[in-house]
């Protein structure tokens, strides 16, 4: 079974609050883009193996797609077994949510491939367990993530926006960047009702005038490099540019295909990987 597994960028992040148990509280309008993992499931007798594409992805239990498999088999007692082999065409540790994807493609393709009859809420609760980001690349789209990212609300497509991504050539740990956050020192959270409106109307103006995240600070004090891209970003015709996620990858919207395969040349200079997508 084959498998497209779609990466994602954040339109806003941010942070309402925190649990007792140390988790941040997230109101963030997640948009899924065509950039995509291809996931190959294939059923053998027992066990889980992994392989990928890529030689820098771990491919034992330290990935969230085999703990995804480990999951599944751990719920359901399921006896046969199943190979995991990723295609790697999104970027690690680079806010696009690659991993959890790749997790999610797992829970819904073991789902299909053994008729194990867990519904979509239900796949969605596993996803849970292993991460926040799990339950929306279930879900996909154009969607509003409150809680710890399980709270999702489907909105209004924003789909077919030519989107170019600028990932800076190192990584960032999300754990890091949440650690570095202090909640205190906000003054001015998203204003997500405006930007959905926005969103709704296809109004890039709007877009780009209620797009935050509040992370993008925190981030930049340990790696600038991140604003003077996003600076080049505008420069070269962006409508909208915001770092995805706890970073390092800066994404702008473009409104026409031309104007930002013409800004790729730019943006590729100083080792920054450049991808050409759109969302959908």
């Amino acid at each position: 079974m084959i498998l497209k597994a779609y990466a994602k960028i954040n339109l806003s992040l941010d942070i309402v609050g925190k649990r007792e148990d140390g988790y941040h509280l997230l109101e963030m309008i997640m948009q899924t883009v065509d950039l995509h993992d291809e996931v190959i499931l294939t059923e053998k007798k027992s066990g889980i193996t992994l392989s990928c594409d890529k030689s820098y992805v771990p491919v034992d239990e330290r990935n969230i797609a085999y703990k995804a498999a480990k999951l599944i088999m751990e719920e359901t007692g399921l006896q046969s077994g199943i190979h995991i082999h990723i295609n790697k065409n999104i970027p690690v540790a680079a806010g696009l949510a690659g991993g959890s994807t790749d997790a999610a493609a797992v829970l819904k393709g073991m789902n299909a491939m053994f008729a194990l009859g867990f519904s979509h809420e239900e796949l969605m609760a596993l996803g849970l367990k292993l991460g926040a980001d799990v339950p929306y690349c279930i879900e996909g789209g154009t969607a509003l993530c409150e809680g710890v990212g399980e709270r999702i609300t489907k909105l209004k497509s924003f789909g077919g926006h030519v989107v170019v991504l600028v990932k800076p050539p190192f990584g960032v740990s999300t754990k890091d960047a949440y650690g570095a956050f202090n909640l205190e020192k906000i003054k001015r959270h998203v204003e997500t009702k405006k930007l959905i409106d926005s969103l709704a109307k296809g109004d890039l103006n709007g877009v780009h005038y209620y797009s935050r995240n509040l992370l993008e600070n925190v981030v930049i004090q340990s790696y600038p490099v991140i604003k003077s891209i996003k600076q080049r970003v505008v420069k070269t015709g962006a409508r909208v540019t915001l770092m995805s996620g706890s970073g390092p990858t800066v994404y702008g919207i473009y409104e026409d295909r031309e104007t930002a395969v013409r800004a790729m040349d730019e943006l590729k200079k100083n080792g920054n990987e450049v991808i050409l997508t759109e969302t959908i």
